[in-house]
C-alpha cells in the first residue's frame, strides 16, 4: 500500500477514529486502526468490539493495500506534524513507513486479515434525521445516564415510538435520581422499530461526530441488536455499535401528572444560586434544601463540617408554602438544560417527584425525586 494525503485530512479523521479505541487492550489488535487504500482514498476503521467507526477520506492513492496500525500512534505523529504537510504512507515487510517533510516514522503494523469487524446483519428499520435534532436529543438527556454497571439497562438512551395524539419517538435516560425525555415526532420510516438502548460510549462518540456536519442529515438504520448512524452519506462517516441487550424499565410509571403547586422562576438565576449556597455542600449533604413561601424561595444547604449557606429568590409561586430537599448537582444539571427566561417546577409535596419542563410545548421533560433534607 502507498497513498499520500493532506496533514489535516489525516489528523482530522484519526481524531474521530481513535477515541473508539480503548488505551488499554488485552487483544493487541484492537489498539491498532485498519487502513485501506483503494480508488481515489482511504478508508479507516477502529473498533471496540461492541463499537465501530468508519470514515472515508479523499487521499491520492500509488498502490492498493490495507494494513493496521497503532491508533493512539498515529494519531499523536499527525497531531505533531507541521501544518500543511503533505504526509505518505507506505507499507512493507510488517512495517508503516509516514513521511513528511525532514520527518520519518517506521511503525509495527499486525495484518489485515486479523482485524474484526462487527456484523451488522440486516437493520430492518431505517430513517433519518436532523444532525441537528439528533444532537439536541442527545444533549438533553445524556447526561442522566446512569453510570452504574449494576443496572447495565439504564448504561445507554433508550429510544422508542409511541402513538399518542400523534405518533412520536422519544429518547429516555435515568439513573434512578433523575430522568430526563426527550419528544420529537416520529420520522418517516421508524414506524414498527423496536425499543433499544444506545450504550453511553456510542452516544459520546456520535456527539461529537456530529458536531462538524450540524447542516445534514443523518441516516439511521437499525435492528434489535445494532444500530448504524450514517453521516455525510456515500464516503462520509459510518457508527455501528451493538445495543444493550436488556430491559428498560416503563419510565412513564414515574413521570407525575397531578402535581398542583407550579413554581415559575429564571433558570439561569436559580442555576446560579443553587451553585452559590451548594459550596458549603460535602459529599454526604450535597442537598439543597428549597423553602416555598408567595413568589420567592429560599434556598439552604447546611454542612456540619462548612457551617450554612442561605440565599432567598424571587419567583412566580402562588400555591401553599412548604420545603422540599433535592441533590445539587442533579438539580444544577437539568437547570442547565433549559434555555429559556422562565422554567416551569411542578411540586406535588416533600416525599413525591417533581416535574421540570420549559414549558407545555418543551419537547424536553425532567423529573427529579426529592431528598430527604
Amino acid at each position: 500500500m502507498k497513498a499520500t494525503i493532506e496533514r489535516a485530512t489525516l489528523l482530522r479523521c484519526l481524531s474521530h477514529v481513535q477515541s473508539v479505541v480503548e488505551r488499554r487492550n488485552t487483544i493487541p489488535i484492537l489498539s491498532n486502526v485498519l487502513i485501506e487504500a483503494e480508488g481515489d482514498g482511504l478508508r479507516v476503521m477502529a473498533t471496540d468490539l461492541d463499537l465501530q467507526v468508519v470514515e472515508h477520506m479523499e487521499a491520492s492513492v500509488e498502490s492498493d493495500g490495507s494494513v493496521t496500525v497503532s491508533a493512539h500512534l498515529l494519531f499523536d505523529i499527525a497531531r505533531k506534524l507541521p501544518d500543511g504537510s503533505q504526509v505518505s504512507l507506505e507499507t512493507a515487510d510488517n512495517r508503516m513507513a509516514i513521511k513528511a517533510g525532514r520527518s520519518r516514522f517506521s511503525l509495527p503494523t499486525l495484518p489485515r486479515d486479523d482485524f474484526p469487524v462487527i456484523v451488522e446483519g440486516d437493520l430492518p428499520t431505517s430513517f433519518e434525521l436532523p444532525a441537528k435534532t439528533l444532537a439536541e436529543m442527545i444533549d438533553r438527556t445524556r447526561f442522566a445516564i446512569s453510570t452504574e454497571e449494576t443496572r447495565y439497562y439504564l448504561n445507554g438512551i433508550f429510544l422508542h415510538v409511541s402513538d399518542e395524539d400523534q405518533p412520536v419517538l422519544k429518547a429516555a435516560a435515568t439513573d434512578g435520581h433523575r430522568l430526563a425525555r426527550f419528544t420529537l415526532a416520529r420520522p418517516d420510516g421508524a414506524e414498527g422499530m423496536p425499543d433499544v438502548i444506545v450504550p453511553r460510549k456510542a452516544v459520546a462518540e456520535l456527539r461529537k461526530l456530529l458536531e462538524e456536519k450540524m447542516d445534514a442529515n443523518v441516516q439511521i438504520d437499525l435492528s434489535a441488536s445494532k444500530i448504524r448512524f450514517t453521516l455525510g452519506g456515500e464516503g462520509g462517516m459510518v457508527l455501528t455499535s451493538k445495543l444493550i441487550d436488556g430491559t428498560f424499565p416503563d419510565y412513564s410509571r414515574v413521570i407525575p401528572t397531578g402535581n398542583d403547586k407550579l413554581l415559575k422562576i429564571d433558570p439561569r438565576t436559580f442555576h446560579e444560586g443553587v451553585d452559590r449556597v451548594a459550596t458549603i455542600a460535602t459529599e454526604k449533604t450535597r442537598a439543597v434544601k428549597m423553602g416555598l413561601d408567595k413568589d420567592k424561595v429560599t434556598l439552604t444547604v447546611t454542612s456540619p463540617d462548612n457551617g450554612t449557606a442561605t440565599e432567598e429568590l424571587s419567583a412566580e409561586y402562588g400555591a401553599e408554602g412548604f420545603e422540599i430537599g433535592f441533590n445539587a448537582g442533579y438539580l444544577k444539571d437539568i437547570l442547565g438544560q433549559i434555555d429559556s427566561d422562565t422554567v416551569e417546577i411542578h411540586l406535588a409535596d416533600a416525599g413525591a417527584p417533581t416535574l421540570i419542563r420549559k414549558d407545555d410545548d418543551s419537547p424536553a421533560l425532567y423529573v427529579l425525586m426529592p431528598m430527604r433534607v
